[in-house]
């Protein structure tokens, strides 16, 4: 289980409030919640005819139609909607390896892009999951809500294998209103980090991919007679670790990563690859670069 202790603390405040003048001042023309969805509506904009139907608003009758067909004829207009932010944050055993924890820094960086929305008049809702969805903040919105995303991602914890189709598709089927959906994760599924991507895709989300990493994992300083455990099953494997294993390792993790990043690029989907170390606030300046979160 990954520590909470100080994960939030007055420094942590302190760069976020950094990061929000910040953001404002490179991304000026970007801000103000603008990922908007047409829908039909009562707004300004004409969209189509349909037939009247008992209880539609006589304000919308089209009476210049009606005189050449006779018939009542309701004109459609289309209105803009603000598009929520969902941020599903990995919480399966493997996120807790490390120090400090891919968990907590999934964690922070979770902080800082719903400061930033909440900042910005977003709805926010985050989402913990593993082979299920362990846990929702309702949606939020405005800055002093920060709290409440704190005390969530407090007292979220790691546990369970990586089952992201399942969560997904569980999730969002519950809440069909489509959105920013951003995925942090080392995507470490024995399913494949495809199928739970294809789902957030056939529900029409705006995606953005975090691929969080320990540098443990990326090169790894091992030799010689291990017992190696799974960080997900706890099923162990003794293995003799030679250079050449090593080598061969980092090719497949490689692999692995380029995979995602190929998967991203396919579909045009946001996509930062990063390592706990990295400072988070870098990291999320990287993802505003991309004109996504902020678009």
């Amino acid at each position: 289980m990954a520590t909470t202790v100080s994960l939030f603390d007055d420094e942590f405040l302190k760069k976020l409030e950094y990061l929000s003048i910040l953001s404002k001042r490179l991304f000026a023309g970007q801000l103000k919640a603008e990922r908007r969805a047409k829908r039909r509506g009562t707004g300004l904009e004409f969209a189509d005819y349909r037939q009247y139907v008992a209880g539609d608003d006589f304000r919308h009758l089209d009476w210049k139609a009606y005189l050449r067909l006779n018939r009542l004829i309701l004109r459609l207009f289309e209105e803009e909607e603000d598009l929520p932010i969902y941020i599903f944050v990995d919480a399966s055993q493997s996120m807790s390896y490390g120090n400090p924890s891919k968990f907590d820094y999934a964690r922070r960086v979770a902080a800082a892009l719903c400061y930033i929305g909440l900042s910005n008049l977003d709805r926010v809702n985050v989402i913990a999951y593993s082979n299920r969805v362990k846990g929702e903040l309702q949606p939020q919105r405005g800055k002093g809500k920060i709290f409440r995303v704190f005390k969530f991602l407090e007292e979220m914890t790691t546990g369970g294998e990586t089952n992201a189709k399942e969560s997904f598709k569980t999730y969002c089927t519950e809440t069909r209103r489509r959105g920013l959906a951003v995925v942090i994760s080392d995507f470490f599924d024995a399913s494949g980090f495809q199928m739970g991507l294809d789902i957030l895709r056939h529900f029409k989300h705006d995606i953005f991919i975090l691929n969080v990493a320990n540098h443990e994992e990326v090169d790894p300083a091992l030799k010689g007679e291990l017992v190696l455990v799974d960080s997900e099953n706890n099923v162990s494997r003794e293995v003799t670790v030679t250079p050449s294993l090593l080598a061969s390792y980092k090719i497949e993790y490689n692999r692995f990563c380029t995979d995602i990043e190929s998967y991203c690029s396919k579909y045009q989907l946001g996509y930062v690859r990063t390592v706990t170390d990295f400072p988070f606030e870098e990291l999320v300046l990287k993802v505003f670069r991309q004109g996504r979160f902020l678009k």
